[in-house]
């Protein structure tokens, strides 16, 4: 049996579990059906994020006869250029009928070379912003713990390349090994959407003196039932002209802003106290419990309940 052939291209300041994630599941729990190669961009050794390095087993010239191409994430992805001939290869590869595979900000990589063109696609939260701006042919899914195109996949953040590794496997060789793999290194299944869990809030965009007055007044008021109106008599405007102002200085509507406070406020009570579901819900302004659970669902794909458990220890589940 002919085993199916995985290039690994190494980048400088390539993220360590990035590149661990693919050695591990296709070369030592399944070397029987991949055999896995590592392909440096440049001559000699390549430094990891962290300090450490690797001796990549041959150049890009290994692409050649790849049956899959995985690039993980490496440090300053989102501001760094690739040169023309690692770009090229990579779109040779593509064209060849390569599978291209892109780990946490390895999308940078796919992007660059024009391969992502068109498709949704994801990468680590924190730099779905910046891949958006960069390639606004794009659409970019910060939630998807990764995004399968057919022949090119993208995943999320770092150990969402586990996610989609053991998925090509499911892809590859059936549900029963990827299983089976996914027990030996303790991988619970994860919902599609699980990135969204661990995605922060943005700091608040500075605003003039008026809007951030409002801001401050709906942060002290988040179990009170607030109005438009309200807010904007804070800030000594008509509700057209606050809207407009708010929209500009934020890129939000003020009650989705105050909603998204609401949430996070819920966030921070779930994680630092034991207070239950009823009382975070007056105290956040989401009436009931009833509601309260289905709007945290619905932003951040998983009960009150469950993102207690993920993000503390001890504390009392409501």
């Amino acid at each position: 049996m002919t085993r199916h052939r995985i290039v690994v291209v190494v980048i400088e300041g390539v993220l360590p579990l990035d590149f661990a994630i693919p050695m591990h599941v296709f070369a030592r729990e399944a070397p029987e059906l991949y055999e896995v190669r590592t392909a440096g961009v440049a001559p000699g050794p390549v430094g990891m994020a962290g300090g450490t390095t690797v001796n990549p087993d041959g150049d890009l010239r290994l692409l050649r006869t790849a049956d899959t191409v995985i690039v993980p994430g490496w440090s300053g992805a989102a501001s760094a250029r690739l040169d023309q001939m690692t770009l090229g290869t990579l779109r040779d590869a593509a064209r060849r009928g390569a599978r291209m595979v892109s780990v946490c900000s390895g999308a940078f990589a796919l992007a660059q070379a024009g391969l992502l063109d068109g498709l949704r696609v994801t990468t680590h939260w924190s730099l779905c912003d910046e891949l958006a701006r960069q390639y606004p042919s794009l659409t970019v899914d910060p939630s998807a713990v990764f995004v399968d195109n057919g022949a090119i996949l993208t995943s999320g953040g770092v150990t969402t390349g586990l996610d989609l590794a053991l998925h090509l496997l499911r892809r590859d060789i059936g549900p029963s090994l990827a299983n089976h793999v996914a027990r030996r290194v303790v991988m619970a299944p994860r919902d599609e959407q699980a990135q969204a869990v661990f995605i922060e809030a943005p700091a608040t965009p500075p605003c003039d003196s008026a809007i951030a007055a409002a801001q401050q007044w709906m942060l002290a008021h988040l179990a009170d039932p607030v109005t438009v109106d309200q807010m904007a008599a804070r800030a000594a405007m008509s509700r057209r002209s606050f809207h407009r102002h708010f929209l500009a200085g934020t890129g939000s509507t003020p009650l989705a802003w105050l909603h998204h406070q609401r949430i996070q406020r819920t966030k921070e009570l779930l994680e630092t106290t034991d207070d239950t579901v009823d009382d975070i819900a007056a105290q956040v302004g989401l009436g009931t419990p009833a509601n309260l659970r289905a709007q945290f669902r619905k932003t951040t794909t998983i009960t009150p309940t469950r993102h207690r458990r993920l993000f503390t220890t001890g504390a009392r589940v409501a």
